[in-house]
Parts: structure tokens; C-alpha cells; sequence
């Protein structure tokens, strides 16, 4: 079994493995992301290359900047169980993150899609709030006469 200190050597080789995939993937260079997230750009090559493990501060700066899920981020870093959200409850890891990293949508279509996913995750985690299903209409018994009424044929107007 691995100590932790290997498990942690390799999360953050990892990281920075992901923070270069990342960084090319917005077509950044290593100074615009450095600039974007305001960090120092030899420190950025040195987490890149798995030099150096950034603190949570700095992957939230570097998430923000590629905008990406920071929590992606700290549990490749290994400061968050892959399991775990930020909240403590435990999560079904990949809808979030496959929805910020989708290259093929905006920033608005990503944040509506993630408001409409946080929307269905509330109403299943408290069926009290859901709203309840409307009841269906009864269905309308066909309209019949009254069998006093009769039809009067329609008087024809004169002119003189």
C-alpha cells in the first residue's frame, strides 16, 4: 500500500498534468493564464510540471481563470475526496464537471444547463418541495338539450 506522501507526490504531478491540459485546451499560454489568475508564471510552470503543490487558494484562482470546477481541481490535488462535494454530502462525480469542460458550449448555455441539473438534484434529494402533479380534469359528459326546448324556424325580414 502507498504511503500518503506518494499518494500525494502523484496527485500533484497529476494536477499539474491536468492544469497544462486545461490551460492548452482554452488555448492559454503559460503568462495569460498566469496573468488571468494571478499567479506568478514560473510558480504556474513549476505546479504544471509537478514541481510544486499549490495551495486550495491557488487552484481556486487557476479554476476561476480556466474556468473549470475548482473541486475538480482540489480532489486531483488530493485536497478533496473524489466522493465528497464541497458541502460534505457525497456526490455522483462527472455531470458537473462534463458540463464545464464541454468545449462545444458557452458560458451561458454551461450555467443555464447547470441551474436546470441543480433544479432536478433538489427536487429528488426533497420530494416535500417538489411540486405535486397536477390532477387531470374530469372528463366533460357530452352536452345534451333540454327536451322542452324546441327550435323555432327563423323569421324572414320584408322590406316594403
Amino acid at each position: 500500500m502507498a504511503k500518503l506522501s506518494d499518494r500525494a507526490a502523484g496527485a500533484v504531478g497529476s494536477v499539474g498534468e491536468y492544469l497544462a491540459e486545461q490551460r492548452r485546451h482554452a488555448q492559454l499560454s503559460l503568462r495569460q493564464l498566469s496573468d488571468l489568475a494571478g499567479v506568478s508564471n514560473p510558480y504556474l510552470s513549476q505546479i504544471e510540471r509537478g514541481l510544486r503543490k499549490p495551495s486550495a487558494d491557488v487552484l481556486q484562482q487557476l479554476a476561476k481563470a480556466l474556468r473549470i470546477s475548482a473541486e475538480t481541481l482540489y480532489v486531483r490535488a488530493g485536497i478533496l475526496d473524489p466522493d465528497d462535494s464541497e458541502d460534505g454530502t457525497r456526490r455522483t462525480p462527472g455531470v458537473v464537471d462534463a458540463v464545464l469542460l464541454d468545449p462545444a458550449l458557452n458560458e451561458r448555455q454551461k450555467r443555464v444547463l447547470l441551474d436546470v441539473y441543480a433544479s432536478f438534484v433538489r427536487e429528488n434529494d426533497d420530494p416535500a418541495e417538489a411540486a405535486p402533479a397536477p390532477e387531470p380534469a374530469p372528463e366533460a359528459a357530452p352536452a345534451t338539450k333540454p327536451a322542452a326546448a324546441k327550435k323555432t324556424p327563423a323569421r324572414k325580414r320584408t322590406t316594403q
